[in-house]
């Protein structure tokens, strides 16, 4: 029997200084594991992170207007009495919070409970990067009043507190 192994040599592979094939197997196990946890907790980063963003006041839209632009994000505020007007397409009205007010155009049906004096959140854009008018798709009514106590600055329209 020549040229042929007997015993417990090496693999070739193993002598010419490769790892065998099932070291390099483990390795890319562990290549691959790396990757998606890696790639989970950023994604856990990142929606942590706009969760904790969860909306823009009226005066921090207003501040950060150049670099929001026409990007969709929530904006809260208080909905300033007298300014309410039904349009065929959905509402318009002025969103108020700390003596800073934007006009909102609403294109949809507003809720139930929309009604002038109240905190709401829209969701929408401002129509230019330089525009005070904010086009928006969808209210949502902040009307709890544990919300009211744990909030009481982020509440108080122009003509007092909201009830």
């Amino acid at each position: 029997m020549s040229g042929v192994a007997v015993g417990h040599e090496a693999p070739a592979a193993a002598r010419e200084g490769h790892p065998a094939p099932r070291r390099r197997h483990r390795l890319r196990l562990w290549t691959v594991v790396a990757v998606v946890a890696g790639a989970i907790a950023f994604l856990l980063v990142e929606g942590l992170g706009s969760a904790l963003d969860y909306f823009q006041t009226v005066d921090q839209a207003l501040a950060h207007k150049a670099s929001l632009g026409t990007s969709s994000f929530r904006l809260e505020g208080v909905v300033v009495r007298g300014t309410v007007q039904a349009t065929t397409t959905g509402a318009r009205f002025r969103l108020a919070q700390g003596g800073r007010s934007v006009a909102v155009v609403n294109r949809g049906t507003p809720p139930q409970l929309f009604q002038p004096g109240i905190a709401v959140v829209v969701v929408g854009h401002f129509a230019a990067a330089s525009s005070d008018v904010f086009v928006s798709n969808e209210i949502m009514v902040k009307h709890s009043a544990t919300y009211i106590a744990a909030h009481p600055g982020r509440v108080t329209a122009a003509d007092g507190p909201t009830r």
